[in-house]
């Protein structure tokens, strides 16, 4: 009787369980808004730039900082980069600690220096502070290294939901911000932040915030037309294979939606039909393709993308970046390797990468994963 008892039970709680679900999933929107991005003005975009300026140098020095224990990939690598390719400014990686910074969801890199070296090397500071999303957007070693650089005088950037990081540090405090769209609800946690939508960089009076992921790409060319003009930033943007870099952008069209739940749990639940991805960790690699492309793969919840070389030696990326395999091995299986994309220009090694999930996971997946990188197609 007793077993009986508990076997209802069971069954009682998991119909409920199922129920609150699909409740859940039917309130959710159907599908994300549609239509074009609102138009930024002239006026805003001159006096975006004009609040970018450089506050100390005429060649700048621009600081990306991360926790070691891990720091969003693209965030951390396309800003450096661009702006490495760019040659207006100079641009150094660094750990809140000795040692390698493990970058999520995938790659590991050796930065060019800790926040205690780069202090003793820069007494006074950095130009720009470009903040990722951090796994911790607590850790008080970083909290404090960002408010002591802001006080020096520096821009601090916070890219995606680095611009957490940076809420936490009291930063942003009575002014306007923007976040991933995820993170948008927690932004508003704080009362003292004033969201703005429909911007993909956010400034004001020396902090900036940015939208999801790939907003780092039209941030960083942004910097460059502050810091070298519109001619340079054009030849850039060829370089890197995007057409426009300014602020527009339509909040609406990214949201947790019913078909990104879905996806989430059928790719989640399919876990034995995982793939380790390998990608060749070749020297002179472009750090930002890669990035986007170990990125995109590994957000697919089906697939995780690892670098591998036939030594443990760091590779020096195309900017000077040193980048530690993930594997030892002279090649990988055909069928584990992804199609080659780390030879295109950034922009259109993305594009190629969200078209080569479609054709291996489905649009669903490919859809799931721009909407992740908050990347319009």
């Amino acid at each position: 009787m007793i077993l009986r008892i508990l076997a209802w039970c069971g069954v009682g709680c998991v119909a409920l369980l199922a129920a609150i679900g699909g409740t859940w999933l039917f309130l959710l929107p159907g599908s994300p808004a549609q239509g074009t991005a609102p138009a930024i003005s002239r006026d805003e975009i001159e006096a975006t730039l004009a609040a970018l300026k450089p506050p100390k140098r005429n060649r700048p020095l621009i600081a990306i900082v991360g926790i070691n224990e891990m720091s969003e990939t693209t965030d951390y690598l396309m800003p450096y980069g661009i702006l490495a390719r760019a040659d207006v400014a100079d641009v150094l990686t660094l750990g809140t600690q000795p040692g390698p910074v493990a970058l999520y969801p995938a790659l590991k890199v050796q930065p060019h220096a800790t926040i205690a070296e780069f202090d003793a090397a820069h007494p006074d500071g950095a130009d720009y502070v470009i903040v990722p999303a951090m796994s911790r957007d607590d850790d008080a070693v970083a909290l404090q290294w960002i408010k002591d650089q802001a006080g020096k005088g520096a821009i601090v950037i916070g890219v995606c939901v680095g611009a957490m990081v940076v809420a936490n540090t009291g930063l942003l405090d009575g002014r306007r911000a923007t976040t991933h769209w995820y993170s948008v609800r927690d932004l508003q946690k704080h009362p003292a932040i004033r969201y703005v939508a429909d911007r993909r960089l956010v400034v004001d009076r020396g902090v900036a915030t940015t939208t999801g992921i790939t907003a780092s790409m039209p941030m960083a060319l942004t910097l460059v037309e502050t810091i070298a003009g519109r001619a340079k930033a054009l030849a850039v943007a060829r370089d890197i294979g995007l057409a426009e870099w300014d602020a527009r952008h339509r909040s609406e069209a990214f949201r947790f939606t019913r078909p990104f739940a879905l996806t989430a749990i059928a790719n989640t639940l399919a876990f034995w039909n995982r793939e380790q991805l390998g990608i060749a960790l070749t020297p002179d690699i472009d750090e930002v393709s890669l990035a986007l492309i170990a990125d995109a793969w590994s957000r697919t919840y089906r697939s995780h993308a690892l670098t591998f070389a036939a030594t443990a030696e760091a590779r020096t990326s195309r900017s000077g970046l040193r980048i530690l395999p993930d594997r030892i091995a002279a090649d990988w299986p055909a069928k584990q390797t992804p199609p080659a994309a780390v030879d295109l220009p950034p922009a259109r090694a993305l594009d190629q990468t969200l078209q080569s999930i479609d054709a291996r996971y489905g649009p669903r997946t490919a859809d799931f994963v721009a909407m992740q990188l908050e990347y319009p197609r």
